[in-house]
């Protein structure tokens, strides 16, 4: 059976749709879901020297299926790392993470315009166990400089953050972790690697939700850890086996498949959302447009030059506070309010009183998210249909 081993030498494309792939005995050209929780052994021998791990194979789906690895390897091949661990969910992701590079008494710096329910785990979740977190602005370099002390092991980031869309230089900040000694873990999630690549621009990990862009319909609930660290790697290995917070092979398979058209998806969310956001800005209802793709983003040549591209998601303050927000969103006929992105259908949701309900007032406050805000995540229907929904949300607001 020809199973041609694709490297970094293959262009972005090929290794989309052709990396982790190993055909099986019935020759099958799309990848196989291998549905199964174990898997049998020769022998008595057999099944020890893979459980001592002197042998490699499969042994227990929860931590060895082919289905998954291929996901894994693939995406590995996409982020330019070597080593990716799959994950029940995005925030399975970060609590893998977690656990596996920190111990109690360590300290993290987490960015503050983070995704809410990753606030809760350190601020909530973590503390009872003795890891401190401190919260910074993304883009105040001082800050994370002067937050580090001799216990810090963690810089935690995403950008673009949600849901303002501000960006931190990964340059700059992956030199400021190296200086101090602190690991820089990146989430990756708005943006993934067919418009950003976070390790060859210094960082050291990499955080999926791949329920979002990297499924891009909507369909399941995943996520990943990517590395080019062994020590990492196997660290985060061993959590996930140990912890049971593995990926299905079904759901895997899923994010196998989109993968294969994750370039030119991410190419038609942007375009669709750089439309949409230069007509938000010329609309006399919306008082703020928050998108790095408009020059008069304070980040937009950052972005010109770490991105392949500015996203599907898009932020705005209407004129007015949360009622005004709220009659928006119920009077589009056919966006969908949710508070999921990457779909490819478009999204609205109001960030204050969904994805950053759970965390205070004044941390709503510091991060920049008002009662005013509302986020889109843009989809792949026709453009000015898009337009047309959202002027009938505008009107009513």
């Amino acid at each position: 059976m020809r199973n041609y081993q694709f490297s970094a030498t293959h262009g972005a494309a090929t290794l989309a749709v052709r990396s982790g792939q190993v055909r099986g005995f019935e020759g099958e050209h799309s990848d196989p879901i291998y549905a199964t929780s174990s898997f049998v052994f020769e022998s008595a021998a057999q099944a020890a020297a893979r459980f001592a791990e002197t042998e490699p194979g499969n042994i227990y789906s929860r931590f060895t299926n082919p289905t998954v690895r291929a996901f894994e390897q693939r995406l590995a091949a996409l982020e330019n790392g070597k080593y990716c661990t799959a994950t029940a969910s995005g925030m399975g992701a970060i609590l893998t993470l977690s656990l596996a590079v920190l111990n109690a008494g360590d300290h993290v710096v987490v960015s503050r315009n983070v995704f809410g329910s990753t606030i809760n785990l350190f601020k909530t979740i973590f503390a009872r166990f003795g890891i401190n977190a401190s919260y910074v602005n993304l883009n105040d370099y001082d800050a994370w400089e002067n937050s580090v002390t001799p216990d810090t092991k963690l810089f935690f980031t995403e950008t673009p953050s949600n849901p303002l869309l501000e960006l931190v230089d990964i340059k700059r900040l992956a030199s400021i972790a190296k200086r101090k000694n602190v690991l820089l873990a990146v989430d990756n999630c708005l943006l993934t690697p067919a418009l950003q690549k976070p390790l060859p621009l210094g960082a050291d990990i990499v955080i999926h939700s791949a329920t979002k862009f990297l499924d891009g319909q909507g369909r399941c609930v995943g996520g990943a850890i990517v590395t080019s660290n062994q020590d990492i790697a196997d660290k985060v290995y061993k959590i996930m086996r140990t912890s049971g917070a593995s990926m299905s092979p079904f759901n895997a398979w899923v994010f196998l498949k989109a993968l294969e058209t994750l370039a030119v998806r991410m190419k038609a969310h942007s375009a669709n959302a750089l439309d949409i956001a230069h007509w938000l800005n010329r609309q006399t209802a919306v008082a703020n447009v928050y998108y790095p793709g408009l020059e008069h983003h304070p980040d937009h040549a950052l972005a010109k030059t770490q991105q392949q591209d500015f996203g599907g998601v898009i932020s705005f303050d209407i004129q007015g506070e949360r009622d005004a927000a709220w009659r928006m969103l119920d009077n589009t006929q056919w966006l969908s309010i949710t508070a999921n992105l990457g779909d490819a259908k478009t999204t609205i949701t109001h960030p204050a009183s969904t994805t950053h309900a759970r965390i205070s007032q004044a941390e709503r406050d510091a991060a920049g998210i008002k009662e005013s805000l509302i986020r889109l995540s843009i989809g792949l229907e026709n453009v000015n249909d898009i337009k047309t929904d959202i002027e009938k949300g505008l009107a009513a607001a």
